[in-house]
This record gives structure tokens, sequence and C-alpha cells, in this order.
């Protein structure tokens, strides 16, 4: 499904920085991801994981190399395609929750459907929160619900327009064990269900969750 080639990421370093003129946080990267797939990208802070991650769910442009996302070019598009790109074939989980805090879980879940050019929306949010486990948490606000409820709320919020890719950075950095646990248990029951998964994590007890496990050092696949 995605094929990256080459992939760099260059930053201007700051001026009065020593080093030379730019930071390569994404150092020649090639990767190929199947549909279906379960991928956990691990690597130490500063390592350009979360880079990578920003680059797969174009929110990033890279700086030179190939992007190919089920046949097509999508590295090269432009903003708007990019934008309706990301919210129709990704979702997003970060490790903030990053929840409206003054609206439901259902209101919350059925945001990105007032970007979407679906012909008929009514049911998608409900049946979000039903696939995490939230059925009777749908009219609770963000201050009603634990952290990891929370995070199933975003999990649920990602999935509401069906995307292709789900891509979750940190996804379990701000949960205690028990409901870091319970998230990932989710994303495989996702994933089971044929849900294509990249997790960005530094945990190595989260990533073993992961059918398959891609360290990234210095920008560069180890």
């Amino acid at each position: 499904m995605i094929e990256l080639e080459a992939i760099r990421k260059r930053y201007l370093r700051p001026s009065g920085e020593p080093g030379a003129d730019y930071v390569e946080a994404v150092a020649g990267v090639t990767l190929r991801i199947e549909r279906g797939d379960f991928i956990a990208i691990t690597g130490t802070s500063g390592s350009g994981k979360s880079t990578l991650m920003n680059i797969l769910g174009l929110l990033d442009r890279p700086s030179s190399g190939r992007y190919s996302f089920n046949g097509e070019d999508v590295a090269s598009l432009g903003v708007t395609e990019q934008a309706r790109f990301r919210n129709e074939r990704v979702g997003f989980v970060f490790q903030a929750f990053h929840l409206l805090p003054r609206t439901s879980a259902l209101e919350n879940v059925e945001l990105p459907l007032l970007y979407s050019n679906r012909a008929q929306i009514d049911g998608l949010g409900k049946r979000a929160l039903e696939a995490v486990g939230l059925a009777d948490r749908i009219q609770h606000t963000p201050s009603e619900l634990s952290g990891g409820q929370q995070q199933r709320v975003a999990i649920a919020r990602a999935l509401v327009n069906e995307p292709d890719l789900l891509l979750a950075d940190e996804p379990t950095g701000n949960l205690d064990q028990q409901s870091a646990s319970e998230v990932m248990e989710i994303l495989g029951k996702l994933n089971a269900d044929g849900k294509t998964i990249v997790v960005v994590t530094h945990d190595h007890a989260i990533a073993a969750h992961a059918k398959r496990i891609v360290r990234i050092e210095n920008g560069r696949l180890q």
C-alpha cells in the first residue's frame, strides 16, 4: 500500500548554531508497508521517528525521495489535495488526546465528518465509539472520562472516516500501564479486522504488540 523510496527530510539549522547548514532528520529511508500491516517504528528521542510519521501522514513534505500511496505519488500533491488526502485516507492518534473539552465524546468523534465529502454520515460517530468499547460514554465530556477512555475517543475520531491508514504517535505516552495495554489491545483488534496501523513509540513493550518492528536512529533505518 505504501512505498517510501530514499526519503530525506532536511531542516535549516538555526543561525549561529555550530555544524552544517542543515539537519537531516530523515536520511534516505526506504520502506514498504503492506495493506493490513501493523508496524511499530521505534527509536530514541530525536532519532527521526516522528518526522517519518509526519511524512507518512502528509503533515510534512519530504525534501527528496518518492512516496507512493496505492500507486499515487502523494508527496507532490498540492496543499488542498494533501488536506483532502489526510481527511479521507489517514487517521491520526497523538500522545495528547486533543479533545475539545466542552463537547461530548460523540461530538469530538464526529468533528472530522464536518470536513468530509460523504453523502451519508449519520451513525458513523456512534459506530466508531462502539468499535473502541465506549458505546455507553457517547454523551460524556472529556473531563468525565479517564485518560484511557479519552485516548479511545481519539482513536474513534481517527476511525470515523474509515481511513486506509491509522497513524499513532506515542499513543500510550500519557497513560498508566493498564490503560496502555487496553489501548494496544484495541489497536490489535482493529488490525485483526484489516486496518493498516503504524505506531511510533520508544517503549519496547508497546512495540511488541506490532507484527513488525522498524528501528530508526539518526534518521536511518537499522
